[in-house]
């Protein structure tokens, strides 16, 4: 059919695994990986939004920034202005809102390219974190607030990581039996039910077995899990609601979207904000997992990480084609292989080329598979 869906990654994650292992046996130890996926909740959050404005056939080059912008705000509202943490987090998703509106105005009433407005906005929303942060430029999260102790300490009880785990395989084995279901009653190719209990009992095993092995250090981070949470209900927002169906049409052709009666604009400014909105919850995160914000916060390679962590996963550069899950498993695949290349003792360097190495391959399948597809016919 020309789609490889997501088995490029699954490999590629293979292959990592073993070549780090090798390198460095500390590599898959259950202490490691527990504290890797601790590390993937703040890129995968800003990654999630990448993803939503991947598939309207958009970019937003902002998220790093606005990222540092939201924990700026968290840290001078809650230290130093004494607010409620509550209050100085919704303060900090709500500036994110308020960004992603500006975006979604200027692309639809302007006809502004999203790469020259995201631009602008990365350049513009450093000034206001260096702003917000003041004299200052680092504010430090007290150790024993919430918000601190949930980013580093936090960890699921074995018997509810296991719980979830068993209800994560049953609920997954239920949605393909319905949908066979319908499309079996519809006369319509249906995947068989040996096949979907077979798929099911496999994702039970690997569940568990993932909880067993974490469970032998740490666990299941709590952060880990509220962005599986948020990439699972970006999905269902997705696959299962007339917005989503909106936003997968806009992606293959606004003018054929706007022809079926869609309303283009507000989709768009509705992904824009949703997209801001994540990256400043992945500042927050972030500052709460290194308990400070400070100038460098959301810098560096943040947009990179979470743009190409978005493209390696799956989303395609070209709209209209990609998955929720397309953040979860290529910020685990940046991950592996920033922490593996730290573990040998590699330099920064030698990180980002590596990276950049598989980013350009990523794209490249993805040309590819479009080609294949358009060569058959498919749309």
């Amino acid at each position: 059919s020309g789609d490889v869906g997501r088995m490029p990654v699954v490999l590629a994650l293979v292959v990592i695994a073993v070549v780090f292992q090798t390198l460095n046996p500390v590599f898959l130890t259950s202490r490691h990986l527990s504290d890797l996926l601790m590390q993937c909740a703040a890129i995968g959050t800003i990654s999630l939004g990448i993803v939503l404005v991947l598939l309207i056939g958009e970019i937003d080059l902002s998220v790093g920034s606005m990222s540092g912008v939201a924990a700026a705000i968290l840290a001078v509202g809650a230290v130093q202005l004494q607010w409620p943490l509550p209050l100085a987090i919704g303060a900090a998703i709500a500036a994110g809102c308020v960004v992603g509106v500006c975006y979604g105005v200027l692309r639809t009433k302007l006809g502004l390219p999203s790469f020259v407005v995201t631009l602008a906005g990365l350049l513009g929303l450093l000034g206001v974190q260096l702003w917000v942060l003041g004299d200052a430029g680092s504010i430090n999260l007290p150790f024993d607030s919430w918000i601190v102790q949930f980013a580093q300490q936090m960890y699921l009880p074995h018997w509810l990581a296991y719980l979830l785990a068993v209800g994560t395989a049953l609920a997954y084995t239920a949605t393909l039996l319905r949908r066979a279901r319908r499309r079996a009653a519809a006369e319509l190719e249906s995947e068989r039910t040996l096949t979907i209990v077979v798929r099911g009992a496999l994702l039970l095993i690997g569940l568990v077995g993932a909880c067993w092995y974490l469970g032998l250090s740490r666990g299941v981070g709590v952060m880990f899990v509220v962005f599986v949470v948020l990439v699972v209900a970006a999905h269902l927002a997705l696959t299962r609601t007339r917005w989503g169906r909106s936003v997968f049409a806009v992606g293959g052709s606004i003018e054929a979207a706007r022809r079926a009666g869609i309303r283009v604009d507000r989709v768009v400014v509705s992904v824009f904000v949703l997209c801001s909105a994540l990256a400043a919850t992945g500042g927050v995160l972030a500052a709460a997992r290194l308990a400070a914000a400070n100038q460098s916060t959301g810098a560096a390679d943040t947009n990179l990480n979470a743009i190409a962590a978005a493209i390696i996963g799956g989303a395609s550069l070209f709209g209209g084609r990609g998955s929720a899950f397309a953040a979860l498993l290529g910020v685990v695949v940046i991950q592996a292989i920033s922490s593996g290349l730290t573990l040998i003792n590699l330099s920064s360097a030698v990180q980002y080329m590596v990276t950049g190495a598989v980013l350009v391959f990523a794209v490249a399948l993805d040309a590819v598979t479009r080609r294949s597809r358009l060569g058959t016919g498919r749309t």
